[in-house]
């Protein structure tokens, strides 16, 4: 079996979500910025491709206003970077929208995508939908991605609802989920990631419902 063609996206490790309103809450960043820059580390050691990516709303926005000091990446992420990583800028909430990733990533043949970063519930997921659409095989690092606490028309649910609820409705599917070491474990090998399916998940979880 071939092994995976990986590279290591890093989504929006700014200054904007370790303080104030968006400030990340599970896993909290405390531990999750660790696991992070564990796999930039264990990428940078094995040679794949790294991509670090910023969001910007745009001049004078309330929030990741690219002339402001929360835009900026956090320095255990920005002193890190080389003339071999990726830098880039998007305005949407998936990497590949708006960006010229997909192309970069198919010039260097890459067929698997890891996603670290924030947030699980925006970025991440999205980021993570239009990955399986371009046809990529997705990696999602549970303890080195997070969330935060949300409430609207529709609901609530707090941080860690809402980060296991979307780890496990990735890992459904259409993405591969696991720990950083894991991952990294899996890098050094060459191996896969094990996944599951849709009717695996179903399965499982009628079991556990008690149907």
């Amino acid at each position: 079996m071939t092994a995976p063609r990986r590279a290591l996206v890093i989504i929006d490790v700014q200054q904007q979500y370790f303080d104030g309103l968006l400030e990340i809450q599970y896993p909290p960043h405390a531990s999750s910025l660790p696991r992070i820059v564990e796999a930039i580390d264990a990428a940078v050691a094995a040679g794949i491709p790294v991509v670090a990516v910023q969001h910007s709303s745009g001049a004078g926005a309330a929030v990741f206003d690219p002339d402001s000091a929360e835009f900026v990446l956090r320095p255990e992420v920005e002193s890190r970077a080389s003339g071999d990583w990726k830098l880039l800028t998007k305005e949407y909430s998936s990497v590949f929208a708006g960006t010229d990733l997909t192309g970069w990533l198919r010039e260097r043949d890459v067929d698997t995508v890891t996603f670290v970063g924030y947030m699980t519930n925006n970025c991440v997921l999205a980021s993570a939908v239009e990955a399986e659409y371009l046809g990529f095989t997705i990696e999602v690092l549970a303890d080195a991605t997070g969330a935060i606490h949300l409430s609207n028309s529709a609901g609530s649910a707090d941080a860690r609802t809402v980060h296991e609820t979307l780890m496990t409705l990735l890992g459904s599917s259409w993405a591969r989920i696991a720990t950083t070491d894991a991952w990294a474990a899996a890098l050094t090998s060459g191996a896969e990631l094990p996944g599951s399916d849709l009717g695996t998940s179903a399965a499982a979880g009628a079991a556990r419902a008690g149907q």
